[in-house]
């Protein structure tokens, strides 16, 4: 590292206290000399995931928030909701770093050769702590995003694309060959959209409005069902025939979701039974639930036989199931394909400071299907 670069990053903080209150602050942190193998990447461009909201908000109850201190270092409080401390009694007292990714420029490098070659370039990363203004990172972890693609456009390059990729590469390992897909209309749910068309995969997407179905269909969709309409469970089960389609990804996780899609791929199956069975079909029947939209209780009305299973599914424990060759080949396609199937789209872009905006983190809460925020540590880099 050279004298010209940063000694210290400004860095998003989230903590619990004993008291049962939630504080975000921004720190000064020390930036360390690097190991032969890191980077050092400018963050440019972070987006908010859902998967970024429970570490950042702990649950709190955001609408009783309160914001002091000044402009640049506001200190954001917030009370934490019910009995949420017993369940976080281990992350009390701990000042986390959020973020878990990011794309920026890399300003230093190690001595290796690996870590050399990427001195300049633009960089997604996937590495934590990335609401911050500069992170060292080991130079393996980095993907290196096209030429002529900038920050923003590589910002949300591994938490959608590879969880899209996932879903297919799960159903496949598990023997299912279609999909059903809850808020549909994400980001996440362009993406896995996009992907199905192109390989054939047979999808059923679910949505919650009458536009966000047009959307769908505006990209190529052909199985889009509104869970508003009085219509759902008869277009639903339609829709399963037409694919059979016997295992779902559901992103609201409570609710009575997850057992409508059970109880209509059981209708699908059962349309084509040639006998009648006390135990329902002998068709295996998948549902994963890998969101929380719906903090509210999963609810199961169990008509849909013995022929099924329900379980919970995240992207960091699929990556560490898969072989280097594989995720390398996932890799490559998000680079790929970054402005196309991967390409991602943002409500607003904030600063470190301004998402400590009561307003700002309230909408990010909702995690409306179609909204998404982009942070952005480092607005003087554009």
């Amino acid at each position: 590292m050279t004298e010209m670069l940063p000694k210290s990053s400004l860095e998003l903080r989230s903590l619990v206290t004993e008291q049962g209150t939630l504080e975000i602050s921004l720190i000064d942190v020390p930036i360390l000399s690097l190991a032969s193998d890191e980077v050092l990447v400018r963050v440019e461009a972070a987006p908010i995931n859902p998967s970024d909201l429970g570490l950042l908000l702990a649950g709190a109850d955001v609408a009783s928030a309160m914001v002091e201190g000044t402009s640049e270092r506001p200190v954001f409080t917030a009370p934490l909701v019910g009995g949420a401390l017993r369940s976080l009694a281990a992350r009390v007292g701990k000042s986390l770093p959020v973020g878990n990714e990011g794309a920026g420029t890399v300003l230093a490098a190690g001595t290796s050769s690996v870590a050399r070659s990427l001195l300049g370039r633009t960089v997604a990363v996937a590495g934590g702590s990335m609401y911050s203004q500069y992170r060292a990172v080991k130079a393996s972890s980095c993907l290196v995003l096209p030429s002529g693609s900038s920050a923003k456009e590589g910002a949300s390059s591994f938490v959608n694309p590879l969880t899209a990729l996932g879903m297919i590469e799960t159903m496949r390992r598990e023997g299912h060959k279609g999909l059903v897909h809850t808020a549909a209309a994400s980001n996440l749910g362009q993406m896995l959209m996009k992907l199905c068309l192109e390989e054939d995969v047979p999808l059923v997407a679910i949505v919650r409005k009458p536009e966000q179905v047009e959307l769908l269909r505006s990209i190529g969709a052909i199985q889009v069902c509104d869970s508003s309409m009085p219509s759902f469970m008869a277009d639903l089960i339609e829709a399963l025939s037409a694919t059979s389609a016997t295992m779902a990804f559901d992103a609201t996780g409570g609710g009575k979701l997850v057992s409508q899609i059970l109880t209509a791929m059981e209708a699908a199956a059962n349309a084509s039974a040639r006998e009648y069975s006390r135990y329902g079909s002998t068709l295996h029947k998948q549902v994963y639930i890998y969101g929380g939209l719906d903090p509210s209780p999963t609810i199961l009305t169990r008509n849909f036989g013995f022929a099924w299973g329900i379980g919970g599914w995240l992207l960091t424990p699929f990556l560490a199931s898969i072989d280097p060759d594989t995720f390398s080949r996932l890799r490559s396609r998000v680079a790929a394909e970054l402005k196309t199937t991967f390409a991602s789209s943002y409500t607003g872009e904030v600063s470190l400071a301004g998402l400590l905006d009561p307003l700002v983190l309230s909408r990010t809460v909702k995690q409306a299907t179609g909204e998404k925020y982009l942070v952005v540590p480092n607005p003087a880099a554009f």
